[in-house]
This record gives C-alpha cells, sequence and structure tokens, in this order.
C-alpha cells in the first residue's frame, strides 16, 4: 500500500466522524432543528463513506451488483429509517406521554446539567450494554435467530447494507435503544448527537472502506472488528457484539480480531437463502427453510 493509502486508511474514520459531528453542531447553531441538523450531518457522512470506498476499498470483489444495491436500499429506507420514524411517533411518543401524565417519568436520574456530548457519551455506553446482551441473544435464541439471519445473508460488506434488518427485529432494537431514555427525559438534542455518531459509525462498521483503526478498536465497534462479526463460521462471527463500542466486548470476553489473518466468506452457511426485499420479509418464518439459524 502506498503512503498515501496508509494516510487514507488510518484517518479517514475519525476525521469523518469528527466533520460529521461537527456539521451537526454547526447546522444547530445556524438555527436548524436538532432532527434536521442530525439529518444532514447523517448524509454528509454517507457522502464522504462513498467516495471512501470507492477511492479506497477493502476488497474489490465486495462492489454490489445493482440488484444488490436496489434490495439494500429498500431496507435502509424502509426497515433502518422508517420503522424507527414510525415507532418514534406512536409508541414511544405514546408511552413517553402516558408515564408523564402517570408521573412515572424520573427525568432526576439523568444529569441534564451535562454538555450535550457528554450526556450523548453517557447515553451511548449505556445504550450499548442493552444492545450487547440484546445482540448476544439474537445470536443464541432460535427465534430470534431467525430474525436477525436477515442481517447476516449477505456474502459481502458495503456501506448500504447496514439497514438489512427484518422490521420486527429493528422494532425491537428501537424499543430497547429509545424507551429508557424516553422514561428518563432524555432531550432531543442529545438523541440527536448520538444518532450521529450511530448512524456514521454503523455506515463505517458495515463498509467496504480499508482502515486501520489501531488503537481505537480497543473503543470502537468500527469495520475492522464487525468483518469478523460477519463471518461464515459461527466460532468468528459469535464475537464482537458491541454496537458502537467495543468495550462491553472486552469485559465479556467476545471480542475478537486476529492479527495473522484476514476474514474469509461472509454470510450464512445456507447459501440458498433468499436475499431478496420481500422474500426476507417471510424467511424466519418458513420453519422448512434448510440452515435458517445456520450460523448458531
Amino acid at each position: 500500500m502506498s503512503t498515501r493509502g496508509r494516510l487514507v486508511a488510518a484517518s479517514a474514520y475519525p476525521v469523518v466522524m469528527a466533520l460529521a459531528c461537527a456539521s451537526f453542531a454547526g447546522f444547530s447553531l445556524l438555527g436548524l432543528t436538532a432532527a434536521l441538523s442530525a439529518y444532514a450531518a447523517v448524509l454528509l457522512g454517507a457522502v464522504l463513506i462513498t467516495w471512501h470506498e470507492l477511492m479506497l476499498p477493502y476488497r474489490r470483489a465486495w462492489k454490489p451488483a445493482a440488484p444488490e444495491v436496489g434490495s439494500d436500499a429498500m431496507f435502509l429506507g424502509a426497515v433502518q429509517i422508517g420503522v424507527p420514524l414510525l415507532l418514534s411517533v406512536t409508541l414511544v411518543v405514546a408511552l413517553a406521554d402516558w408515564l408523564r401524565a402517570q408521573g412515572l417519568i424520573v427525568a432526576d436520574v439523568w444529569p441534564h446539567q451535562w454538555p450535550v456530548w457528554a450526556q450523548a457519551a453517557l447515553m451511548m455506553l449505556a445504550a450499548d450494554f442493552g444492545r450487547y446482551w440484546l445482540h448476544r441473544a439474537f445470536h443464541k435464541l432460535s427465534p430470534m435467530w431467525r430474525l436477525h439471519a436477515v442481517h447476516h445473508s449477505p456474502h459481502r460488506l458495503y456501506w448500504v447494507n447496514v439497514g438489512r434488518f427484518h422490521p420486527l427485529e429493528k422494532a425491537i432494537q428501537y424499543c430497547l435503544d429509545a424507551l429508557p431514555f424516553a422514561l428518563v427525559g432524555v432531550s432531543g438534542e442529545v438523541l440527536a448527537a448520538y444518532f450521529v455518531f450511530y448512524a456514521v459509525n454503523g455506515f463505517y462498521q458495515h463498509s467496504n472502506c480499508l482502515v486501520r483503526l489501531g488503537p481505537l478498536n480497543y473503543l470502537i465497534a468500527g469495520p475492522e472488528l464487525h468483518r469478523w462479526h460477519h463471518s461464515e463460521l459461527p466460532e468468528e462471527s459469535n464475537n464482537n457484539f458491541g454496537n458502537n463500542l467495543i468495550v462491553w466486548d472486552l469485559l465479556f470476553g467476545t471480542r475478537f480480531l486476529p492479527e495473522d489473518r484476514e476474514v474469509g466468506p461472509l454470510g450464512l452457511v445456507n447459501r440458498a437463502y433468499p436475499m431478496g426485499f420481500w422474500a426476507q420479509m417471510r424467511t424466519p418464518f418458513m420453519p422448512d427453510l434448510e440452515g435458517a439459524a445456520g450460523n448458531q
């Protein structure tokens, strides 16, 4: 690899993340709402990550075909974006309003006086603890794995397939992410700041970008770690459960990053697993689908 390539691989992730977070702050100062500022910052991150994939891919063989992009784009729009938006204006808001009316919102336990970035960091640490154990359950319990197998079905990674989840799994994830923090009255600005890191890191995590995060691999659940989580081999894929952070994997002994080799084939053991959007809406409920839980 050239000197320029090594420099890009080492610096792109922190630079892109810093630009996304700075743009969120900048858009907020310009008077945009927290939600619009967050989406604009995430869009900037997506554009820069797309450029990184094109200029310095991890594996050229992972370049997706057009039908693959179309299917993944449907998942990204309908599931990754659509399901949380739907739940945010129905279940989460309605439940939070009801609990507030009953006097059950315990807002005094959250450090609202902290700076936004500090509250977002605390939220990330707490949310990742819950998501870590939820993710492990999705791998260990057969009914949950049938849902999660949708996410593990791709045979290559690129940033758009970050959203390949069954909508039922996404709903479960979102309720765990949102409800506890709604109960303690976390502000919309803090939720938006958390979302910027969550989304941009998720894009990078699933990207076909050549990166070298070095010491950050002991803090961030980045692409070098997450590729092993998508390995076809269960002894490799049943590791690195962290959503944004890898600290809980470190604590509970599931961090996995071999230094002597690169990740092999990705995806499910069952290579006949359907890959289309509508087909994958049905696969968790098809008991005759051989290997639906093949990576347990």
